[in-house]
Order: C-alpha cells, then structure tokens, then sequence
C-alpha cells in the first residue's frame, strides 16, 4: 500500500451517487458506476463507495452496486462502507471484490461484532469511520442515527488502539460538503488513538491536502465533491503534490494505463 494516498469519495444515496453537503442535503450526481469509473480512469490511489442510507433503513450492504462494479474491470483499489452489520456481511462485500470495508456505528453498539470481522477478514481490511467535532477542546464523535455528539469512551480509545483495524476514517462532520475547511485541529486530537488516519470533510485544495498529507498520522486524504465535476481534477491535485502518490495518468477505458 502507498504510504500516502488520496482517496476519491464517491457517495450513494437512495440508489444515485449524489454531492453531499453536511449530510443534511444532496445534490444527485447520476449513476455510481459512471462516478467510479471516471475516478479509475483518472488516476486516484483507492476509491471509497459509502452508501449512507443502507444502515439507516436497516438494510445491508449494497450488493447489487457492488455487483455492477465487479464487472466494469476497475483497476484501482476500491474500500466500501454502508451496511455492514456482522462478519457474514463483510465476508461478502470482501468476496464482491472491495479490498477493504469501512464501518461505523458497530465500534460502538457491537464492539464483540467489530472484532468478529476484524477476525473474519483481517484487521489490514478493516477501517473505522469516525464523524468528529469538537467541542470544549476535546474530540466528541457524531453518531448520525441519533443525531448527537458523544464523547469518546475509554473502551472506545482501547479499541481503537487494540489490533483490530488498520485506520481510521476521520470525518470533519461540520466542514463536510464545505470547500477549504477540515478542522486540522481534528488531527491533533485524535492523534492519540494511534491509529493512522484517512482524514475526510471539506478537502478541496492542494495546499490543504498537502499540509495534512505532511502530517506523521494522516496516510491519506479523502476527497469527494470536488474531484467528481472535471475530469482533471485528480491530475491536477496530485501535480501539485509533493509526496509519492501514485501517477496521474489518464487512463482510457478499462484497457490499462496509458
């Protein structure tokens, strides 16, 4: 794996990839498979299909998505996340053909679940997505099904800093569907977990992704919105960024690099 990567976003809502913005209103953006296909063909290190209506309706994962994409030859690495609920459902987005899954309110409700998928898949496929804020100096995570900030619990911290996954997904709640506005501020308060960290939310700029990608606990930057609207956005972003990211080559079609 790439030791500093940038991740391009793409968001699914009600069966559409849709431009989201705080997650309280989105814009339809068309059918996924054309928004992973243009950010394959352009060049991103890995691509993040999260599909965040599938736990709130208690459904689960979004097998026929993920079905469609499994025959369109996607070369770049693809992680997953939107209702993963046990280790039998990790287990089958993994055997679909996403390198790694992303989960999120089970780190909290089912904590013996986690560790199940982390035993069932590997810890090295695991991530945790983690809505922050801050709130009087300290780190609260943001549980969307109840709508509130939370602080973070000492069994929470022990999880994290346990080998059951492999990085965090740490996601600016208040900045996210904003341009130039991740509270780097996250970072530092979350460096604590020791886990390396994906950082995601209101990422738009090359200097801000450069600035976060120089941080020791940030492995990679997460970017949406903005990469999603001209085909070379990636490649302009990442000629502009001093790390070993992995080429921005247009890619044509599903043929290989050219």
């Amino acid at each position: 794996m790439l030791r500093k990567r940038l991740i391009g976003v793409v968001t699914v809502r009600a069966g559409l990839a849709v431009q989201s913005i705080g997650y309280q209103r989105y814009l339809p953006l068309g059918k996924a498979e054309y928004l992973i296909e243009n950010l394959d063909r352009w060049g991103v290190d890995e691509i993040l299909i999260q599909v965040i209506d599938r736990t709130t309706n208690g459904l689960g994962p979004d097998m026929e998505l993920l079905a469609a994409v499994a025959t369109m030859h996607i070369s770049t690495p693809l992680s997953y996340a939107g209702g993963i609920r046990n280790a039998f459902d990790a287990a089958a987005v993994i055997q679909a053909g996403v390198e790694r899954i992303c989960v999120d309110g089970l780190i909290y409700s089912k904590p013996e679940e986690l560790r199940a998928i982390s035993r069932k898949v590997g810890a090295q496929a695991l991530i945790v997505s983690m809505p922050v804020m801050v709130q009087d100096n300290e780190l609260y995570r943001y549980d969307y099904l109840s709508r509130k900030s939370l602080p973070m619990t000492q069994e929470f911290i022990a999880l994290c800093q346990g080998d059951d996954i492999s990085e965090i997904l740490l996601t600016d709640v208040v900045n996210e569907g904003s341009t130039q506005a991740f509270n780097a501020e996250l970072v530092g308060l979350a460096s604590r977990l020791e886990v390396p960290l994906i950082v995601f939310g209101g990422i738009t700029h090359d200097k801000q992704c450069a600035d976060l990608l120089s941080r020791s606990e940030v492995v990679a930057v997460a970017v949406g919105n903005s990469l999603n609207y001209k085909e070379h956005a990636v490649q302009t972003l990442k000629d502009k960024l001093n790390f070993p990211l992995r080429p921005s080559v247009y890619r044509i079609g599903t043929g290989g690099w050219l």
